[in-house]
């Protein structure tokens, strides 16, 4: 086997996803913990002195407790190298998750015992169904009062239309959690909260036929429910088929605990074994294999600023085939350009090293001086490769902000047009009108929070905003010029890379727009 196929195969890349609150950037933590990346887990709540977690790098994520930006980290256990990238949970930040699921192999799914399904878990859930690809369950919390596990299979198969496979089955919960039973190891772990994430969790063996054992782990009246639930599962679930895990179609289900800790390593080991290593990829005109020595990648996310000192923006790339080399001169395909990648590195969220080489799978990040956009491709020079694009959402919520000191007219403009360029908030201008007065349109008002944060703190500009009636917007196509337009309660506003947009305020704004200018032509956002 060549040294190329093994780097590849031993590479797992995953999203991380959930509803707000589901506990989802703990277990980040904790598996960064079991592979030696970090050395003590970060509350992700808490005082101004607690720690905060790795993956929340932004002063308002760490203010409000949740990721808002996904992260990259990368690390290694048990000879498997990990890329993990974790996701914003609110459905304001939807768009950021769901380009950053384009980038990933399979998805682990976290819930919340006590509340199951949630909505934003539903939309994520069905982009990953739409791509075909794994979905692993992580049942979390289970030391406080749940949820019925049976209730919260059934859901789950209801509301996603695929099979579960629970890998292990809790006993009891809240104050009376006493562990799981391990369905492939016809064995129970034992749960202590005394673990807090400390230490690794020495399990017990014990058959469920050891009636004397079991009663002293978790006395006669729940080793009679255990039996009984257990002898249910094994003779009604769905039956354990690696082919259907590997499409999507049957999700395996963990329970566990990761604030304490308990059941994440079992977790991770069986997600090792069961996830496949890097997929091949669809452009317009075939699959690119990720084994194919030509080294191929897109951009699927662009951030500015994480490094404070340096002012810089990083473009992160999923490499899908063969090897980067960091002193080789690649294809830049939309720009047309040959170029050397910049100052190439790998994550452990706002942490970077720089780095020589890495394989199909990795996610590298790159410095941008401006030239790179989500979906762009780079690859070996000679070929010219496109990936499927990657969605695009409408702006929903718009506002209208101004600059309130004219003194600093140059970090306004430069704010606003980075921040454009990474794509999650929509910039906009009035032709003719400069910087002075900028249209802001996001997919959730959340997002208005955060460029007023970012607009603070990394370029230490205010602004007054002005909340507007509009939440639709349509691209004119063509060469028609807006100004002949006739225009009844619709706001005419450019992009920064100069294309015509129209707000309306009603899907009635729009069938009169059409009526009174027949030549006129639009489309959707992101079309």
């Amino acid at each position: 086997m060549s040294d190329l196929r093994k780097e590849i195969e031993r590479r797992r890349t995953f999203a991380i996803i959930s509803h707000p609150d589901a506990g989802k950037t703990t277990l980040t933590e904790k598996f960064l913990l079991y592979g030696g990346a970090i050395q003590s887990a970060g509350s992700v709540k808490g005082k101004a002195s607690d720690k905060h977690a790795v993956s929340d790098w932004m002063e308002i994520e760490k203010k409000r407790g949740i990721s808002i930006t996904s992260s990259v980290m990368q690390f290694e256990y048990n000879g498997y190298c990990i890329n993990i990238l974790d996701t914003p949970g609110h459905q304001d930040f939807s768009e950021d998750t769901y380009r950053t699921l384009m980038a990933a192999d399979s998805a682990v799914m976290v819930i919340d015992a006590a509340k199951g399904i949630e909505p934003q878990t539903r939309k994520l859930f069905k982009v990953c169904a739409m791509r075909d690809i794994p979905i692993f369950t992580f049942i979390n919390k289970m030391d406080r009062e749940a949820r019925d596990p049976f209730d919260l299979l059934d859901e789950l198969e209801k509301e996603f239309g695929i099979g579960t496979y629970p890998m292990n089955w809790p006993i009891s919960c809240g104050v009376n959690f006493k562990g799981v039973f391990d369905r492939k190891e016809r064995r129970v772990i034992s749960y202590g909260d005394s673990h807090r994430g400390r230490d690794r969790l020495a399990s017990i063996d014990c058959d469920l036929t050891d009636t004397e054992k079991l009663d002293e782990l978790i006395g006669p009246y729940r080793r009679q429910e255990l039996v009984e639930q257990v002898e249910l599962i094994d003779g009604a679930s769905f039956d354990f088929d690696l082919e259907q895990i590997r499409h999507g179609k049957l999700s395996p289900v963990f329970f566990g605990s990761a604030l304490n800790n308990f059941g994440i390593e079992t977790f991770l080991e069986n997600f090792l074994e069961m996830a496949t290593s890097p997929l091949p990829r669809h452009t317009e005109e075939e699959e690119v294999d990720p084994f194919d020595e030509t080294f191929s990648a897109f951009v699927f996310k662009i951030q500015a600023n994480m490094n404070k000192a340096h002012r810089d923006r990083i473009a992160f790339m999923r490499i899908v085939s063969g090897r980067f080399d960091r002193n080789t001169e690649y294809f830049h395909v939309q720009g047309g350009k040959a170029l050397k990648l910049s100052q190439p590195q790998q994550m452990m969220a706002q942490e970077r090293e720089v780095i020589n080489e890495a394989y199909a799978g990795d996610i590298i990040g790159v410095f941008d001086p401006g030239i790179f956009s989500i979906g762009d491709t780079i690859c070996e020079k000679g070929h010219r490769v496109r990936f499927e694009g990657i969605p695009t959402f409408a702006p929903e919520v718009f506002t209208m902000v101004e600059q309130t000191d004219s003194m600093k007219r140059k970090q306004f403009a430069k704010g606003m047009n980075q921040i454009a360029q990474e794509g999650a908030i929509q910039i906009f201008i009035e032709p003719e009108s400069g910087m002075e007065r900028v249209y802001v349109g996001v997919v959730g008002v959340l997002q208005l929070e955060v460029l007023e944060s970012r607009m603070k703190s990394e370029y230490n500009v205010t602004y007054r905003a002005y909340a507007q009636p509009y939440t639709l917007i349509r691209r004119i196509v063509g060469d028609t010029d807006p100004k002949t337009l006739h225009l009844y309660d619709v706001k005419w506003v450019q992009d920064f890379r100069g294309q015509n947009f129209l707000l309306f305020s009603s899907e009635w704004h729009i069938r009169h727009t059409m009526e009174y200018n027949k030549d006129l032509v639009l489309a959707e956002f992101g079309e």
